[in-house]
């Protein structure tokens, strides 16, 4: 049986799918989620049928200090030794610039940036053998999306991270990045961007959740890769894209 593996932001969507998808090949799992409650006891219910006592929740804001203690508090009470930290908890907030303000910078950059980088000093010191550390960054982390601000700078600030904690926390513990490219629209977007967004990718189509989550998968057995950030986007950043969408 393998260890167990936190998955901040787990209750839907991508977070959602790594977990099936890692629970499949074996992995317990600690499932994060902040509000959507009746998601992850879903998903909890759904994983704990294939493999009992495999899966423990735990909620908690990650946008203040007081909800990062929390979480931390409550993953040291659950007793799992952790082999594997997947910082996927994100927010993703317009941020215009004649609305933004302070409130809005510190939630935004405390949830994407600085919620990651105490989670993985956190999981440095308590982790008993070799530990993983897996960052969700975006492709726009390069590129600026349009109104994003703050999102993008997030997201370009923890691939920083990423690089600076592969060297802080080694050998102990590797840690990779992955840079997700269009694999779920946006609520808001609307059939015209669509068309430009896919026709900027070489594929010519968008990706899903299980591309991600199977890239995680195979940092997650990857040994002797560290500090290094894969973008799964079907090659648009390789040839070049309009970043503010």
């Amino acid at each position: 049986m393998k260890n167990w593996v936190v998955i901040t932001g787990s209750a839907k969507r991508i977070g959602a799918q790594t977990a099936k998808y890692l629970h499949s090949k074996g992995y317990n799992l600690v499932i994060h989620y902040h509000h959507s409650h009746e998601d992850a006891l879903g998903l909890k219910q759904e994983l704990i049928a294939h493999r009992a006592d495999s899966v423990v929740l735990i909620q908690s804001a990650l946008d203040t200090e007081a909800g990062i203690h929390e979480f931390l508090s409550k993953l040291a009470d659950l007793k799992c030794e952790v082999s594997a930290l997947i910082n996927n908890a994100s927010s993703f907030t317009p941020t215009p610039l004649a609305t933004t303000d302070f409130a809005q910078c510190q939630s935004i950059l405390t949830t994407n940036l600085v919620a990651p980088y105490l989670l993985s000093i956190a999981f440095a010191k308590q982790v008993n053998n070799k530990g993983v550390i897996i960052n969700l960054l975006d492709i726009h982390g390069k590129r600026p999306l349009l109104d994003h601000g703050l999102y993008s700078i997030s997201k370009a600030a923890l691939e920083m991270a990423t690089l600076s904690l592969a060297q802080e926390l080694a050998p102990k513990v590797r840690v990779n990045g992955v840079a997700p490219g269009a694999i779920i629209w946006p609520e808001q977007s609307n059939v015209k961007v669509q068309k430009k967004i896919i026709n900027d990718i070489p594929l010519e189509r968008i990706g899903s959740s299980i591309d991600i989550a199977k890239t995680i998968g195979f940092l997650l057995e990857a040994d002797y890769i560290s500090g290094q950030v894969i973008a799964v986007d079907g090659g648009r950043s390789a040839v070049g894209f309009s970043g503010a969408q």
